[in-house]
């Protein structure tokens, strides 16, 4: 199930002052409306917006298409510190260039998809991309909200707030087929679902930065909200962070 529609008019608010910024983490599997909730979070709020699956997929995608075997880690780890990434962080228009190439269209490739966790799994690989996002975050004047799957337990242990989203499979199914038909790919739900599984347990079994929920972070599961209910949930627990500090 897609996120629902709503006509509800966009609440406004300012950015937080360069002197107190906010940082947001938004953590939890595919499918359950982290990028498109951080997107409309970090623009409704005046803050910078980071994907890092997209910075681990463009770490595959140059990978793959430079013949490293990446089922050989110790050929990813030699390789890791090669490719140039370089993440935009505008909201309503996020870019990712490869060694200065356009990667946004060829990084959302099935092959892509069928080897990111693997590649994502190598420690060297890791440690160059939280090093490019603690970057990115320290460097965003009003604050950022960042979304990957382990942002609030590693990357930004000291996030301002932490958020962890969740919904049923069968919702997350269904959005991730959404996507799919939308880029023009023909779609099995029921493989869709199987294969989002078997991504949780290869992310979360992982050693290095497993896909986890930070002790200290809100569970919001979007199963059966519209993508502005989760939008006003988020919001509202930013200007409770904000006014208790």
């Amino acid at each position: 199930m897609a996120f629902a529609s709503s006509t509800r008019s966009a609440y406004k608010e300012g950015p937080p002052t360069v002197s107190n910024p906010v940082i947001v983490a938004i953590d939890g599997p595919s499918g359950t409306g982290k990028s498109s909730t951080s997107k409309a979070v970090a623009a409704r709020l005046g803050l910078s917006y980071l994907d890092t699956g997209a910075q681990y997929r463009a770490m595959t995608w140059w990978m793959l298409s430079n013949g490293v075997d990446v089922d050989d880690s110790a050929a990813v780890a030699t390789a890791a510190e090669k490719p140039v990434i370089i993440s935009g962080t505008d909201p309503s228009g996020p870019s990712i260039t490869v060694d200065g190439v356009d990667a946004s269209g060829p990084i959302r490739t099935q092959e892509v998809t069928g080897a990111v966790s693997s590649v994502s799994a190598v420690p060297e690989v890791r440690t160059r991309l939280v090093e490019l996002q603690r970057s990115a975050a320290s460097g965003a004047p009003a604050g950022i909200v960042v979304e990957g799957r382990d942002i609030g337990t590693t990357v930004l242990p000291d996030a301002t707030l932490k958020i962890f989203l969740t919904a049923s499979p069968e919702a997350r199914a269904a959005r991730r087929g959404g996507e799919l038909t939308a880029a023009g790919n023909t779609v099995d739900l029921a493989a869709t679902q199987a294969a989002l599984v078997r991504r949780d347990a290869a992310d979360s079994g992982r050693k290095t930065s497993p896909l986890t929920k930070a002790e200290d972070a809100v569970e919001v599961d979007t199963s059966d909200l519209t993508l502005d209910q989760v939008i006003d949930r988020i919001v509202a627990l930013i200007g409770e962070k904000r006014d208790a500090s």
